[in-house]
């Protein structure tokens, strides 16, 4: 259960007071999500997802996420807005962690997407990068090309505990990758972490874009090629279905476009995306206690991928 710290309800009533949504009418933890607390608040202004961010989210980065989101919302992305305390934060201080209060949105993510619903998810993230256009903050990527070579050396040997040949093959990776990343192409502020759990839809509209805690200033259609490696797969990172992939595409060249140039060098862009997963998940599965409560993902769901788009 994702509800690491827990609120008494005379504090979580003063907290909701504090943000202007209210009297408090009920909380009720939810158990999805593994990063932060999350309650789900009724209060008379309304319904609002409550978090409580814990150590892996730097609270120096809060305003970054959480103006981003706001800015996104006021450009008419389906995208929940922030609660503002009447003295304007995002943000309050409580016994040393920061907490928001966000807009809760309906919809229910998806596990095994239609074309129709890929479509639509890729021009919301093609919305999300026209809107970013206009943003004026910027957030260095602690998980790009340079992240991941120092991941990969962190994890070591230890890699082929997971599966033997593995440190050998990421290592070829990123040799790869250092040699033709492709870094001089459009940057802007993304997503990077849009996989279908971070999508709310209802029927074949998208309804809000979530978390956005891993958004950075990073290479534009990187975003894209994250977005196609998490939707266009199988869990297990078997199954790949082109109908979805070019659905994501369409939908996203319908809204926003991709250049002759992001197009060209779209699959050594997936492939950086899928090491990316493939090292962090690594680093958890080889760090993460086995009584922890957080489930580990199985990182060769990623490296199954890599392999798709290395062959291409």
């Amino acid at each position: 259960m994702a509800v690491y710290t827990h609120i008494p309800s005379e504090e979580m009533a003063e907290l909701v007071r504090a943000f202007g949504a209210g009297k408090l009418l009920s909380a009720k933890g939810i158990a999805e999500g593994v990063e932060n607390s999350n309650y789900l608040v009724d209060a008379t202004h309304g319904r609002f997802i409550l978090t409580v961010y814990e150590k892996r989210v730097d609270a120096n980065d809060l305003p970054f996420f959480l103006s981003l989101i706001d800015h996104l919302a006021d450009n008419g992305c389906p995208v929940p807005r922030a609660r503002h305390t009447q003295g304007g934060g995002a943000t309050i201080n409580w016994r040393g962690k920061s907490i928001a209060l966000i807009e809760f949105a309906e919809g229910l993510s998806v596990s095994h997407p239609t074309p129709s619903q890929a479509r639509a998810v890729g021009a919301a993230l093609g919305q999300v990068h026209k809107a970013a256009a206009s943003f004026t903050m910027s957030r260095p990527n602690s998980l790009g090309p340079e992240g991941w070579f120092d991941l990969a050396e962190r994890c070591g040997e230890d890699l082929d505990a997971i599966q033997i040949g593995l440190r050998e093959r990421i290592a070829k990776e990123c040799t790869f990758l250092n040699r033709h990343w492709p870094a001089d192409l459009p940057r802007s502020v993304i997503h990077a972490d849009l996989f279908p759990d971070n999508v709310l839809m209802i029927g074949n509209s998208v309804s809000a874009l979530i978390d956005f805690y891993f958004a950075c200033t990073e290479v534009r259609a990187w975003d894209v090629a994250i977005t196609h490696a998490a939707w266009s797969f199988q869990n297990d990172g078997t199954g790949f279905d082109p109908s979805i992939g070019d659905a994501i595409l369409a939908g996203y060249k319908k809204e926003f476009g991709l250049t002759r140039e992001e197009q060209e060098n779209f699959s050594i862009l997936a492939r950086g995306a899928c090491l990316r997963f493939l090292l962090t998940r690594a680093w958890d599965w080889l760090n993460t206690p086995a009584d922890a409560l957080v489930t580990r993902k199985d990182p060769l769901a990623f490296l199954r991928r890599l392999e798709h788009y290395a062959a291409q």
